[in-house]
């Protein structure tokens, strides 16, 4: 799942890094997720991260993605634009 964020308080990289890193950390260490910023890292007041789940059932998944994106939706000075989810089937 990816998440396409705003920042409207970021006025600099260094700036957004203190709003994105938050986030990143919290998913990281609260879901224990492998998590990172994936596009948008020359822009100042946009960021796009990924989260990667695997879990023994879908439901599993999709439980852990409704509380992830709950979470990023609640972060203070962030704005969600957009969500894409991807499925990768066990074949």
């Amino acid at each position: 799942m990816s998440f396409d964020l705003h920042l409207p308080v970021s006025r600099s990289l260094k700036a957004k890094r203190a709003v994105v890193r938050p986030v990143v950390e919290g998913i990281r260490h609260r879901f224990r997720l492998s998590v990172a910023e994936v596009d948008h890292q020359d822009q100042w007041q946009r960021a796009e991260i990924a989260v990667a789940v695997v879990a023994e059932s879908d439901g599993r998944v999709q439980e852990l993605l409704d509380a992830v994106e709950r979470y990023v939706a609640a972060a203070p000075d962030v704005e969600l634009l957009g969500i894409r989810t991807a499925w990768l089937e066990d074949a």
